[in-house]
């Protein structure tokens, strides 16, 4: 039996189809022998999500999403209709659901496989136990919410390391909690890309990623203002979106060597991967930072979900990251991660970075190794073929 794919037939809930998630569902399906069936919605116009209408390999049916309450809302979930009869008709062997307790209907369809006695594994960013001293009725239903949907699965994939300890330390049983390191890009070439020994005038710094308020571009752009002359660099704003135009604004007051370039993509962005000396990812999410990464830039992140602890890679002895008050800057050997909205913490990162030419090219170089060697979609798909098969074992 081949040991790099599941023998049987796998079932995928998602509550959204992200257009970025495609390339992963199509070669988890070239994995599966009995094939992969996606079942996802659309999003609400609010996330402004890109969306995918269309799988080559994996089967995808679209879910009829019922939507209570807006999507920042604490009190919001969703109903999936449709989702009993998806799995009726594929007929799973097993199927991973995301371990959302707000996707309602996920429940329904745990207790359907369960009653056939096949598996069901969940896949999610984790689930932070309640801070000391949280109180209220709210803090303890989605608590008690999150334990329930554990409690009805037989496995998590988790996307991060941070991610899989949560699982653990809410009660899930170690050996059944798995970890697929969250990859967008698929493995590179061979050799990192090769760039000069110095800067071709001024450093050239990148960002990629849609313009709201919590991608903190006006905290980069007060950032480099703060720079030494001689250090302050090209900016490159790639993206758009509904804190464009402020961003802007507070750029043509503070810093006019930041250019905003709109959205780009493909062969359009290509050439700014290129061109650039780091990748400064100053607020939340980011699936830019791994395309940088696969074109040899170092990398500054802002610590969020976990996931950006994994893509930098840090020398973990003695640190503890969830003490906000014992650290602002961490280097790693491909880059560095910053305070979330800490400005000065992003300041010095930047200058650090910007300061030394070498250091720089070696992470570049650190950072490639990384996206080829362990975070790209094949080893994510290899992860998941992994938990499936060792719960197929287990259970």
């Amino acid at each position: 039996m081949n040991e790099l794919t599941f023998p049987g037939r796998l079932a995928l809930q998602q509550r959204v189809l992200p257009a970025y998630r495609g390339p992963f569902f199509d070669a988890l399906a070239s994995a599966c022998e009995g094939g992969l069936s996606v079942f996802a919605g659309h999003p609400l116009p609010e996330e402004n999500i890109a969306v995918g209408t269309s799988l080559e390999k994996a089967h995808y049916t679209p879910a009829r999403n019922r939507n209570f309450f807006p999507i920042r809302c604490s009190l919001y979930q969703c109903w999936q209709s449709g989702i009993v009869e998806w799995l009726e008709s594929w007929q799973p062997d097993a199927l991973i659901v995301e371990a959302n307790p707000r996707v309602i209907s996920n429940r329904k369809a745990i207790d359907w496989m369960h009653a056939r006695r096949r598996i069901v594994l969940g896949w999610g960013l984790g689930t932070a136990l309640p801070s000391r001293g949280a109180s209220g009725l709210l803090t303890v239903w989605r608590h008690r919410q999150r334990l329930g949907l554990l409690a009805g699965l037989d496995g998590v994939i988790a996307y991060s390391q941070r991610g899989a300890q949560q699982y653990r330390q809410a009660g899930f049983p170690a050996r059944r909690v798995f970890v697929a390191r969250n990859a967008v890009t698929t493995r590179p070439g061979k050799t990192p890309p090769s760039r000069p020994d110095t800067f071709q005038g001024r450093p050239v710094v990148l960002f990629v990623g849609r313009l709201q308020a919590r991608k903190r571009i006006d905290n980069l752009l007060h950032a480099c203002t703060d720079l030494p002359l001689d250090l302050q660099p090209d900016l490159c704003i790639v993206g758009d979106g509904p804190a464009r135009h402020s961003f802007e604004d507070l750029a043509q007051e503070i810093y006019p060597r930041a250019r905003f370039l709109g959205a780009l993509r493909g062969p359009d962005l290509e050439p700014y991967f290129q061109r650039s000396d780091l990748f400064v990812l100053p607020g939340t999410g980011g699936l830019a930072v791994q395309q940088a990464m696969a074109h040899g830039l170092p990398v500054i992140v802002a610590q969020g979900d976990g996931t950006q602890e994994d893509l930098v890679q840090l020398d973990r002895s003695g640190i503890k990251l969830s003490d906000k008050n014992s650290w602002k800057v961490l280097r790693g050997e491909n880059g560095w991660l910053v305070r979330p909205d800490h400005r000065a913490a992003l300041h010095q990162a930047l200058e650090e970075a910007l300061s030394d030419v070498d250091q720089l090219r070696r992470m570049g170089v650190k950072s490639f190794q990384v996206v080829f060697q362990e975070i790209n979609v094949e080893e994510m798909v290899r992860s998941f073929i992994h938990a499936l098969r060792a719960l197929t074992s287990q259970v």
